[in-house]
């Protein structure tokens, strides 16, 4: 069994040929590992990009969180004074709604006759 390794231990014929072989696919190597770099660091910035743009998102989302609690207390507030107008006497109630409706009426009637 005889071991041949290329460059060192070759035969002097063969040397060039081995040797431009090797270094036809040292060349590939070299181009695809740039090539990979690239692509990597491609990679890198658009992961950056994202890692921007989730924290921004979140800073967003987290101020609308803030405006949605302000706005449902306002608006727990307010569902809170209308329950207490609504405890109040009905017939009342019913009697400014009627009347607010006759005055709606008279203006529109008012309206549609001056023209």
């Amino acid at each position: 069994l005889t071991l041949v390794f290329i460059g060192d231990g070759a035969p002097a014929g063969n040397y060039g040929y081995t040797n431009s072989g090797y270094s036809v696919y040292e060349e590939e190597n070299e181009r695809l590992t740039e090539s990979l770099r690239t692509k990597v660091s491609a990679i890198k910035s658009l992961s950056i990009e994202i890692g921007t743009e989730v924290k921004n998102q979140n800073k967003m989302l987290s101020e609308m969180d803030d405006d949605f609690d302000s706005t449902g207390g306002l608006l727990g507030a307010t569902m809170g004074r209308l329950r207490t107008l609504s405890r109040g006497s009905q017939t009342k109630l019913l009697c400014y709604m009627m009347l607010f409706a006759l005055f709606v009426f008279f203006v529109i009637y008012w309206i549609i006759k001056l023209r």
